[in-house]
């Protein structure tokens, strides 16, 4: 196996309108580093053959002119590359005669923002011999197919475009998963919080990571749908054999949806059992309270009875009578305490800090 890395001097990954091409077959495989401006004038004269595969990664679609050149001269549409610049609103797999044309949104994590993703829409053009991926942001989306590329795993160095566009569209995929399962770990972690203290900012944690999750929903159905049309293709650019695997990303991305849907419904469970301990606290208060109310209104009733100052109350002459009320309403006050505690309606534990 013959491996070739090629790059022009003093150029890196951070530079915009950077292109990346792999060019393989199953004994040699190179890679070439350039702006976009190399590759739209060359790509077709250089580097496509019948005899390899080219993989063609823009980062960047800044430079337009260039853009455009590139696709005109592989016979690409004017309205698919008007496309490319424009937000896709539905999912639709465009198919011509020369090349098959669809865009996905590739998402990833915003550090230090909980409710929002960054999103790249990545178009593909699938030809007989070639594959482009247009991303307008430096980002590696693609590491895995990278790597299995260049150390040969699988059989993706056998195959024609269609599997290099499977395996790309997969890392897409893996992608929405690696997404839902940061989320169900911060569910996790709000399940936890939500049973051992009480936290005001739960809440907003939950409808964050639930705004997250409506978000990706819209994000992946669009590959559902996609892959639906690719694995019931019959155009000659995907083979036949290769259309079980769109037909598992479809299953897979049914999964996904239905995995988000149920994620989503447990955050709904965990912001009704929120409420639910909200009124439960709350219930206990007024309990307490009404508690106390009631041992304290006969008591009150007392205390004012004998805070009128009339001059003909008899007790008021009584020599003990000061004592005697506030062993009347001592007396009252237990009795109405045990009567409670025997009702059920005081627990020991409220009192004692023990448990039931």
């Amino acid at each position: 196996m013959i491996a070739v890395e090629w790059f022009l001097p003093k150029r890196n990954n951070t530079m915009d309108n950077y292109c990346e091409l792999y060019k393989y077959n199953q004994c040699f495989y190179a890679i070439k580093r350039d702006s976009i401006s190399y590759f739209a004038s060359d790509f077709l004269d250089d580097e496509l053959d019948q005899d390899h595969l080219c993989w063609l990664n823009v980062h960047g679609i800044s430079d337009h002119e260039s853009i455009v050149q590139l696709c005109q001269r592989l016979q690409i549409e004017k309205i698919s590359i008007e496309n490319i610049y424009l937000k896709q609103r539905r999912p639709k797999v465009e198919e011509y005669p020369a090349y098959l044309y669809f865009s996905v949104v590739f998402i990833k994590s915003i550090e230090g923002d909980s409710e929002h993703f960054e999103e790249d829409q990545v178009t593909f053009f699938l030809g007989k011999d070639y594959l482009i991926t247009m991303q307008t942001k430096l980002n590696h989306y693609f590491d895995q197919v990278r790597e299995r590329i260049e150390k040969a795993k699988g059989k993706i160095r056998s195959q024609k475009s269609d599997f290099l566009l499977y395996r790309c569209m997969e890392a897409i995929l893996d992608n929405y998963y690696s997404i839902v399962d940061e989320v169900i770990n911060a569910t996790d972690q709000l399940e936890l919080r939500l049973h051992q203290h009480e936290d005001k900012s739960i809440l907003h944690d939950i409808e964050a990571q639930k705004r997250k999750l409506i978000q990706l929903r819209i994000i992946a159905r669009p590959l559902r749908d996609i892959t639906e049309q690719i694995s019931n293709s019959e155009g000659r650019l995907i083979h036949q054999d290769n259309l079980r695997y769109f037909s598992n990303l479809n299953n897979h991305s049914s999964n996904l949806i239905t995995e988000i849907d149920g994620q989503i419904q447990i955050l709904d469970g965990l912001a009704n059992f929120y409420y639910a301990a909200q009124g439960q606290r709350m219930n206990e208060i007024m309990k307490t309270l009404t508690i106390v109310s009631a041992i304290f209104i006969p008591l009150t009733f007392i205390a004012g009875l004998y805070g009128m100052n009339f001059e003909n109350m008899p007790e008021l002459k009584m020599k003990n009578a000061y004592f005697i009320v506030l062993g009347i309403m001592f007396s009252i006050g237990v009795i109405l305490f045990i009567y409670f505690l025997r009702r059920g309606w005081i627990k020991r534990s409220d009192y004692s800090g023990e448990d039931d």
